[in-house]
C-alpha cells in the first residue's frame, strides 16, 4: 500500500488541493511545487479579475497583433474551437456580460473590473494566428476563459505529477485523477449534491480522467435575480433546466469546457451532443431528475 501526501494552496479564487501516492520515503516535493506553479503562471495570465493579466492587458490592444504567452494561447485556441462547434452557443466574449452582472471582483483584493468596452461583439472578432502566436481583437470586448482556464491549470499540474504512482489535483471540485489511489484502486470521485453542499449526490470511479461540473448552485449574481455566472451569448440569459453538469473526459480543460457547453445547451441538445463528442456525463435537472451520459 501507498502512502498519500495532501498539499494545499488558494489559486484562481479556489483552494487547490494536491494528494499524490507514493511508496518512496522521500516524496518529490517539488513536482509537487511545479504543479502548484501551473495554477500561477494560468492565473496570471488569463484572469479576468486583474487589470495587469495578460488576458486584460490584451483586451485592451483593438485592431493590432498581440504576441501571447502559451499560457493564455492554448486555453484560448481550445475555447474558440468549442465556440465554433456549437456556433457561438459558448463564446468566451461574453466578459463583457458578466461584469455587467456583478462577476468583476477579485477575489484576494476585492478590487473591482469595471471596463470600457462597448458594444456586441463575439468569438468571430477574436483571430489567433498559430504562426506567430498572436492575438487580433477586431471589436473592443472582455474575453472570459472561466470555462477553460481552471481545466488547463489542472491538466498542466498533472502532468508535472505524471511519474506518481497516482494523484489527484483537485480545483473546487473540479479534477484530474491519475493513476490509483492508496489501495491500488481507482479513484472514487463524488458529485455534490446541487442543494445540499455537504451531500453526494453520485459517484464515479475513474483513473486518468478528469471530472468538471457547472452548476447554477455554485455563483449567483447579487444584481440580477435569477441570473448565475452561466450565461447564454446570444440572450444574456441563464439557462435554467440544467441546475448541475459534470461532465468525464480524458483532459481537464475539455470537461471544463463541455460541463459549461452542455449547460448552455439544454436538456435535448446536451443528452445528445455529450454522446456525439463520446464523452461521459451526470446530468442533473431543475426538477431534480438524473441522467447518466455516455455509457457510465
Amino acid at each position: 500500500m501507498g502512502k498519500i501526501m495532501k498539499k494545499t494552496k488558494l489559486f484562481m479564487d479556489t483552494v487547490v488541493d494536491i494528494q499524490v501516492v507514493t511508496r518512496k520515503s522521500k516524496v518529490q516535493t517539488e513536482a509537487v511545487d511545479r504543479a502548484f506553479e501551473a495554477f500561477r503562471k494560468v492565473e496570471q495570465a488569463c484572469s479576468r479579475f486583474s487589470l495587469d493579466s495578460e488576458l486584460m492587458a490584451a483586451c485592451r490592444v483593438i485592431k493590432t497583433p498581440v504576441r501571447i504567452s502559451p499560457f493564455l494561447f492554448e486555453p484560448l485556441k481550445f475555447a474558440l474551437e468549442v465556440a465554433k462547434w456549437t456556433n457561438g452557443i459558448f463564446d468566451p466574449a461574453v466578459g463583457k456580460a458578466m461584469e455587467e452582472l456583478g462577476f468583476n471582483q477579485h477575489y484576494l483584493t476585492g478590487e473591482t473590473i469595471q471596463s470600457s468596452s462597448v458594444g456586441s461583439s463575439s468569438y468571430r472578432d477574436i483571430i489567433l494566428n498559430e504562426q506567430d502566436r498572436t492575438l487580433y481583437l477586431r471589436k473592443p470586448m472582455v474575453i472570459d476563459l472561466g470555462a477553460v482556464a481552471k481545466g488547463f491549470a489542472i491538466d498542466l499540474a498533472a502532468n508535472e505529477l505524471k511519474d506518481f504512482e497516482g494523484f489527484v489535483v483537485n480545483a473546487g471540485g473540479d479534477l484530474y485523477a491519475g493513476g490509483v489511489d492508496e489501495n491500488g484502486s481507482k479513484w472514487r470521485i463524488g458529485i455534490q449534491h446541487p442543494e445540499y453542499k455537504e451531500q453526494i449526490i453520485q459517484t464515479v470511479e475513474i483513473s486518468n480522467e478528469a471530472v468538471c461540473t457547472s452548476g447554477s448552485y455554485e455563483r449567483k449574481s447579487e444584481l440580477k435575480a435569477g441570473m448565475h455566472h452561466i450565461i447564454d451569448p446570444k440572450s444574456k440569459q441563464s439557462p435554467g433546466e440544467w441546475v448541475s453538469c459534470s461532465v468525464i473526459a480524458p483532459f481537464a480543460m475539455m470537461a471544463d469546457a463541455f460541463s459549461t457547453t452542455f449547460f448552455l445547451l439544454g436538456l435535448d441538445r446536451g443528452r445528445v451532443l455529450i454522446e456525439e463528442v463520446d464523452l461521459k456525463g451526470i446530468l442533473i435537472s431543475s426538477d431534480s431528475q438524473i441522467y447518466r451520459v455516455g455509457g457510465i
